[in-house]
């Protein structure tokens, strides 16, 4: 199976698209989410269609519930199945959090406790996906705004856990390493020390606002911080490149300004190449 070319990439939006397709490659992939594309066709499958002609893909599911307690919903995971079939992209990944109950979609993501009986169902369903799709997944790292007492396990040991016996692989978003470490008050370079980067296929960088009482928000509408490029130059000095996406969801700057931030992660990317060359 391929994968996603060790470079810079960027959400699509669709106003960007006019000036994507002239701006001659200026990102190394692009990343979608996957409900954003599972109608049949329109003008956002035109968008994607030509995009994928000229560009690696990630797609980003927010929506399968891989961390609720309930089965997962078998329609939606046949939608993803058709989607990845459609554009055959280099990667496909998910969040651990729960999004839907009583099937009922949340329209948020949501945390859970790290217990056994949450391991063992995160694994279940990370199966049951990976055998729809065919591929192996990405799980992606929550922000966390609270800790649950009844967990026995911290979240660098849960994840490991989860690779381990699933056989799926990481999304590490460094920002959301970043936003937990505030709201929860822990270390996260210690963090990422503990995380099995070896597992990790994809990075995701993202800005976030602060709230009136100092908690952190996984808003995606701001530049990277400086704490959090120091954060993900240590990732990549430890792990070497791995493909990495500026997420920029609210508050959409124009494609250049978008383009200047992923070009922020290239350079990081190149430098660690050349020391290691």
């Amino acid at each position: 199976m391929t994968e996603l070319p060790r470079r810079a990439g960027a959400s699509f939006k669709p106003q960007h698209f006019a000036a994507i397709i002239a701006s001659q490659r200026a990102v190394g992939f692009f990343e979608v989410h996957a409900e954003n594309y599972m109608g049949a066709g329109g003008p956002p499958h035109a968008m994607l269609g030509k995009l994928r002609q000229d560009y690696p893909l990630s797609i980003h599911g927010v929506g399968l519930s891989i961390g609720g307690e309930e089965a997962l919903d078998e329609a939606h995971l046949q939608r993803l199945r058709v989607l990845c079939e459609r554009y055959a992209p280099e990667s496909f990944s998910e969040h651990l959090a729960w999004s839907s109950h009583g099937g009922e979609f949340l329209a948020d993501l949501l945390p859970l406790p790290y217990t056994d009986d949450t391991l063992q169902t995160v694994c279940d369903h990370i199966d049951r996906t990976q055998a729809v799709l065919g591929r192996r997944i990405l799980l992606e790292n929550p922000s966390l705004y609270l800790s649950f007492a009844e967990s026995r396990f911290e979240e660098p040991e849960f994840l490991s856990e989860v690779v381990r016996r699933s056989g799926c692989g990481l999304l590490l978003d460094v920002n959301n390493v970043f936003v937990s470490s505030v709201n929860l008050g822990f270390d996260p370079a210690q963090y990422l020390a503990r995380l099995p980067l070896a597992a990790v296929g994809e990075i995701h960088l993202a800005g976030h606002s602060v709230m009136a009482n100092g908690t952190l928000i996984d808003s995606h509408g701001a530049p990277v911080i400086d704490a959090v490029w120091a954060l993900y130059q240590s990732v990549i000095a430890r792990a070497g490149a791995i493909a990495t996406l500026i997420e920029w969801d609210r508050d959409v700057p124009a494609w250049p300004v978008l383009v200047a931030e992923a070009a922020k992660a290239e350079a990081i990317l190149t430098q660690h190449r050349c020391q290691a060359a």
